[in-house]
């Protein structure tokens, strides 16, 4: 959104390219708008290949969870990976941190800088189909122990699948935080220095049961059980 004030907005670029040329976009028609802080219904006033004009006319209404959740995500097979992306920004996550996990694959983590441009766009995309106000943050490829040190949220669980793991259902029982973090593994799931390193950093281990979940399925399940239970 390259202007957007009290009357008018402005598109250009790869989204005006969009609106022009795939959707056809012609003048009279009506889109919701955000500038990230709130949502406008706009009436295209003119319409040309790399520029879209809009009029602005009522407010939207929008609802904004009161939970911050951040996720942090082991880097997996590219297709699990951005589907996970994909219904992690549905749910409403606010941040997503790809893990460099010591059972990633190497091939996969060598590649993961060249997929961020695509990544962003997914949860571009992602955020529009669920009228989010604001996109969730990506950020770069980390590696794990730093990543769980910089975590800060109210409540930290690391997904596993050991058996003394404390089911997540009772861990948000405990209390509504204004914040979650929740680490998910690879496919091989967490070694034993990785889950170390969570409980050094006030991470909880946290079981979902016991099936054994793809990690793009354990993400969904996860933060759909957070918006439940402390959303």
């Amino acid at each position: 959104m390259d202007a957007f004030d009290t009357d008018r907005a402005v598109v250009t670029g790869e989204a005006a390219h969009h609106l022009g040329r795939v959707l056809r976009a012609e003048p009279g028609q009506l889109y919701e708008l955000s500038d990230g802080r709130s949502v406008r219904l706009g009436k295209i006033a003119a319409s040309g290949r790399d520029r879209v004009e809009f009029v602005l006319l009522e407010p939207v209404p929008v609802r904004l969870s009161p939970l911050e959740k951040s996720l942090l995500l082991a880097v997996v097979k590219f297709d699990a990976f951005e589907w996970a992306i994909e219904k992690a920004t549905e749910l409403g996550v606010s941040r997503i941190v790809p893990l460099a996990a010591a059972r990633s694959e190497k091939g996969l983590l060598a590649a993961a800088a060249k997929r961020a441009a695509r990544w962003e766009r997914i949860a571009f995309e992602s955020s529009q189909q669920s009228r989010r106000v604001r996109l969730p943050l990506i950020a770069s490829l980390q590696k794990l122990e730093p990543a769980l040190q910089a975590e800060t949220a109210g409540v930290k669980v690391m997904l596993s699948e050991r058996a003394d793991a404390r089911p997540l259902r009772e861990i948000f029982r405990d209390g509504a935080p204004p914040s979650v973090a929740v680490a998910v593994g690879p496919e091989g799931g967490w070694t034993d220095e990785e889950l170390a390193a969570a409980r050094r950093s006030g991470f909880q281990e946290a079981s979902l049961g016991p099936l054994i979940l793809r990690t793009e399925t354990a993400v969904t399940a996860a933060l759909a059980a957070a918006n439940y239970a402390l959303g």
